[in-house]
């Protein structure tokens, strides 16, 4: 992998520092969803979230589930809508492919994943990709969703996916 480091790639400047930082994360991600009850229990039962603002209208119903200080999922069902069921295969799934929720700590990232076995998700096996490991599921709609912990904050190594073993 090879990082651009022209001024004209940096936006005028000539090196990485001296670029301000512009954005503070991911601020929401807009799901349609079959059910909004369903999701709102899925998400809020195995990640422990808090919904802030939900309600119905004529048009939808849709909620805002917070995932972190400044940044929340925004579930919206629309009756009739077919997009409410997501599509299976990978990158087959239109412009939002699958969403990656980051654990807040190693053991919040197996507590999830117990939550999930519970409720008869099948999560298969963690991949260790270098800075960071994740598991994969899909949500009650079929929307497939990444856990990731993050290991290595500068996401250094990253590598292809590896099975995660015992004692790794």
């Amino acid at each position: 992998m090879s990082i651009t480091t022209t001024p004209a790639a940096l936006g005028g400047f000539d090196h990485l520092d001296e670029r301000p930082q512009l954005l503070a994360g991911l601020n929401h991600v807009a799901v349609l969803t079959e059910d909004l009850d369903r999701f709102v229990a899925f998400y809020t039962e195995v990640f422990s979230l808090d919904v802030v603002f939900r309600e119905d209208t004529p048009a939808f119903r849709h909620a805002i589930v917070r995932t972190g200080p400044t940044s929340w999922l925004h579930p919206v069902q629309v009756d009739g809508n077919s997009h409410g069921t997501a599509v299976g295969k990978m990158f087959d799934r239109g412009h939002l492919d699958h969403l990656a929720l980051t654990a807040s700590t190693p053991e919040a990232f197996e507590l999830v994943q117990q939550r999930l076995g519970r409720r008869g998700v099948d999560v298969g096996g963690i991949d260790d990709l270098g800075p960071f490991r994740s598991l994969w599921f899909e949500d009650p709609d079929g929307m497939r969703v990444e856990l990731v912990l993050i290991v290595d904050a500068e996401l250094r190594g990253i590598h292809e996916p590896r099975p995660v073993t015992a004692g790794t």
